[in-house]
């Protein structure tokens, strides 16, 4: 099968873990990872790999190798992205932005991945808004949600400094993303860095308030259970640790995600939801990108 080329712009937890899974993929062939870092670690993991390292950052791969990649993927910062942003788009790129910088449309795989596939940019929104608004979507699909309040708690040892500068935009990001994407009328997001030890997994909490007269348990349980099996089909460690529990019109999800350990350890279920749903998304364009060629 023919391979799209793609690119990583940042070596650090997110961009490692990027260049391990990519080399499962059948579709996506990593070229580069483009850092600033002469020494980090996921530069010299790239170099040990075979990659091509980059050290001068997006603007020395552009003007050198601009023919390696067709799409890539930003595991920098939101302030960065912004900048990369423009440079990708002057060079007729197609990236996938794993910052919250929210420059292209929100995009979750299991909610509407199919509706932005001409999409030039995709915004990822975080990894909260990753494992929680596919199940607000999955009650809002069939109950009307008024309001959505969601609690993304995970291991202080898994938040790089990638993560932690982007913490005030987390939380714009994810509430804007729980009402663009996931339907809730108002939405609401909170972050935990939770430092126990050992380091906790992933956990997530979504308090959905249906509209009144709409709710229906019995149908929002089934439409829940067929979102986490869609989920599950690309993050196969995301899972429901209770049964929906209903009082009155608002609906509680308690919502676990183990990584696959690939390079963080399998606490760190935020990582991994991250990539997986990128990797997801970039196969996507890249099968859109060779029926082209073949019509």
């Amino acid at each position: 099968m023919s391979k799209v080329k793609v690119a990583i712009i940042g070596s650090g937890n997110i961009g490692t873990d990027l260049m391990i899974k990519l080399k499962r993929s059948e579709i996506l062939e990593l070229t580069a990872v483009i850092g600033i870092d002469p020494e980090s670690e996921g530069l010299k993991h790239a170099k040990e790999s075979g990659y091509l390292a980059i050290d001068t950052g997006l603007q020395g791969f552009l003007e050198n190798h601009l023919e390696l990649a067709d799409i890539f993927f930003d595991a920098t910062s939101a302030k960065s992205h912004v900048r990369h942003a423009k440079m990708l788009k002057k060079a007729g790129k197609k990236v996938i932005d794993m910052t919250p910088a929210a420059r292209g449309p929100f995009v979750v795989p299991a909610v509407n991945m199919g509706k932005n596939i001409e999409t030039e940019n995709i915004n990822l929104i975080t990894c909260g808004g990753q494992a929680t608004i596919p199940m607000v979507h999955a009650i809002n699909r069939v109950s009307p949600v008024e309001y959505a309040e969601i609690v993304a708690t995970i291991s202080s040892r898994s938040a790089g400094p990638g993560t932690r500068a982007n913490i005030d935009e987390f939380i714009v990001t994810t509430t804007q993303g729980i009402e663009q994407v996931g339907g809730a009328k108002k939405g609401k997001a909170i972050i935990i860095l939770n430092p126990a030890e050992p380091p906790i997994m992933m956990r997530d909490t979504v308090y959905a308030l249906v509209e009144d007269g709409k709710m229906d348990e019995a149908t929002i349980t089934e439409s829940i259970r067929e979102m986490e099996k869609t989920v599950q089909s690309y993050v196969p460690g995301y899972r429901l640790r209770t049964i929906p529990i209903f009082e009155g019109n608002k609906v509680t999800i308690s919502l676990e995600v183990e990584g696959a350990g690939d390079y963080l350890p399998k606490y760190s279920g935020n990582l991994d939801i991250m990539t997986a749903a990128g990797i997801k998304i970039a196969e996507e364009f890249a099968k859109n990108q060779l029926a082209k060629l073949t019509v």
